[in-house]
């Protein structure tokens, strides 16, 4: 086991050096060195796209005084000293090191947890896509990736995706003053509960109400999450639970696993049934993985807008692009801190779900994250290489840009709207042998934003009383696109994928260039929200907690530019798509 802390701390080890620097907090001089107050840390490496670093593991050598005055040179895999090292020579606030320190070693043990039982990249080709969710590495930009601020080891050991241990969500019926349901116009309550929910289980909640001696009617029901209801549900809610606005239902009898987003469940026992988005006051990736109560009320009519725009466009039906619509959804607000004020965001986000549609296939198909892409498994092979088989890579990639990347450039620039396409929010369809043929996209009201300037394509908002898309500029609009998808996936696949670099890079260039071209009309959108641009703003992601720190906040706040990175798509020759689009 010794061996394994060892194993995973050095391939943490090298990410946090990779994107430090990549984020340009850090800057190594000739011959890749680190100098620090107290050490000095040399590694290998090789310059990858967007400016970034890709650092080997295991060749990380850390200098320091010894004890006699001389300096000792040794191998280094310890990623918690690194980061002690570098944030007292980054003049972090030691508070904010204790925090992130907590959760990188969180992330660590996570690492070690999924070595421990890792399997071949060929062994998960054919697992359904809840259950490779379980076997994936994370996110690949964040270094405390997994820091679940909030789970202790017992609660890890139950609910983290790597452990890919089914649950069963207990129910809680919550009196109408209290909550609201919402649902697309096709779907009503009954309905939700209908499809969720067999009629055995039906008749079983309904009696725990008349049991509790209230009106099953006066009752919006609504799943939660284990750990939510025994932490929070239980406690911050308990004066409503023993008034009877709130009333626990049990358990439903069908199994769920955490994706890779840790609060969405997918059901495993019946897959056609929805996903589920729960709220958990769980500190991870930077926020609390709460859902506000706007984004609860809203999802149902975005979701219908989207649907609207989606089912009236001929080529987003010819590329097969699904949205994995977010089609109801349950609002609870607290009824003191609602109106308390300027209250941390985490304790107006604790209790509501909402409903996403599920993945549905045809005879034939597979799926996986977009995530998957990015995994390696303990030898080193990457898990794309055994999707690519025996296709020829720049046909494999070919196709994966034209479900994906071209889709979202039509979304763009013919509507302004843009989503945040990272590797937990797009589900990529292939054929039995693997290639790409069609994507699913989610996390809608979460997750989109709309062009500051009208577009008349996309007709009128959704939210114009209440506004909850956010309103942005066509280069902020692109970022999404960006840094989710360009410098989030494409910058370290382009290192797994057997393509050179300019031939990869040519061929995402190539699509822009072909969208261009086809819509000649779009020029301006294209040019505002240029692609291709020289360099684009950098969104230091891990600089954004080692700033902010860990104090609490009214909101979500937007994570701050710090200069600009190169564009891998400027220079490049453009390499025109196969399909002559």
């Amino acid at each position: 086991m010794t061996d394994l802390w060892r194993e995973c701390s050095a391939a943490l080890l090298a990410k946090a050096i990779g994107e430090l620097c990549f984020e340009g907090l850090l800057t190594p001089t000739g011959g890749y060195e680190l100098r620090f107050d107290d050490a000095v840390y040399a590694f290998s490496a090789t310059r990858t796209a967007f400016g970034g670093w890709r650092v080997e593991p295991g060749s990380v050598r850390r200098a320091a005084a010894g004890i006699l005055g001389d300096d000792v040179v040794e191998p280094c895999d310890d990623v918690r000293l690194f980061v002690v090292d570098a944030l007292r020579f980054l003049r972090v606030d030691p508070a904010t090191t204790a925090g992130f320190l907590a959760e990188v070693t969180a992330t660590l043990a996570a690492d070690v947890a999924l070595a421990a039982t890792a399997r071949p990249a060929a062994d998960l080709v054919s697992l359904p896509r809840a259950e490779l969710d379980g076997h994936l590495t994370g996110h690949p930009w964040l270094i405390a990736n997994k820091g679940r601020v909030g789970f202790s080891a017992d609660d890890l050991a139950r609910h983290s995706p790597e452990v890919r241990t089914p649950v069963r969500l207990p129910w809680l019926a919550v009196h109408r003053g209290l909550a609201e349901f919402r649902g697309t116009s096709s779907l009503s309550e009954d309905g939700v509960r209908a499809h969720e929910l067999d009629p055995m289980t039906v008749e079983r909640f309904t009696e725990t109400l008349q049991e509790a001696g209230v009106d099953p009617a006066a009752y919006v029901w609504l799943p939660v999450h284990p750990w939510q209801l025994d932490h929070v549900v239980r406690t911050l809610w308990a004066p409503e639970s023993a008034t009877g606005r709130i009333v626990e239902l049990g358990e439903a009898p069908d199994w769920y696993l955490p994706t890779q987003a840790v609060r969405t469940m997918v059901n495993v026992d019946a897959p056609e049934r929805y996903q589920v988005k729960l709220p958990l006051k769980v500190l991870n990736t930077s926020v609390y993985r709460g859902i506000p109560p706007h984004c609860t009320q809203a999802a149902p009519v975005v979701t219908q807008w989207l649907a609207g725009l989606w089912e009236s466009d001929k080529l987003i039906g010819e590329w097969g692009t699904r949205l994995l619509g977010e089609v109801a959804s349950v609002t609870v607000r607290h009824p003191l801190l609602s109106r308390a004020g300027a209250v941390p965001y985490q304790w107006l986000e604790t209790m509501g779900c909402i409903w996403r549609e599920p993945v549905v296939l045809r005879p034939g198909e597979r799926s996986w994250s977009l995530a998957a892409l990015l995994h390696v498994d303990r030898s080193g092979r990457p898990l794309v290489l055994e999707y690519v088989g025996r296709t020829d890579p720049a046909e494999w990639f070919a196709a994966l840009l034209r479900v994906l990347f071209r889709p979202l450039l039509h979304v763009l620039y013919t509507y302004g709207i843009t989503f945040n396409p990272h590797g937990e929010n797009v589900v990529v369809i292939t054929d039995d042998e693997n290639v790409p043929v069609r994507v699913a996209l989610f996390d809608l009201v979460d997750d989109v934003n709309v062009s500051v300037d009208r577009v008349p394509a996309r007709g009128p908002e959704p939210d114009a009383h209440d506004p909850v898309l956010p309103r942005k500029p066509w280069p902020v609009l692109r970022q999404y696109i960006v840094d989710a998808l360009l410098v989030g996936v494409f910058r370290p696949l382009s290192t797994l994928l057997p393509l050179d670099h300019d031939r990869f890079w040519g061929m995402v260039r190539g699509e822009v260039d072909a969208y261009r071209v086809r819509f000649p009309d779009l020029a301006d959108r294209v040019d505002a929200g240029s692609l291709t641009a020289p360099e684009f703003l950098r969104y230091p992601l891990n600089g954004y907690r080692l700033t902010l720190g860990y104090r609490d906040l009214a909101a979500r706040p937007p994570v701050p530019t710090t200069g600009t990175l190169p564009n891998p798509l400027h220079h490049v020759t453009p390499v025109p798509p196969p399909d002559g689009w």
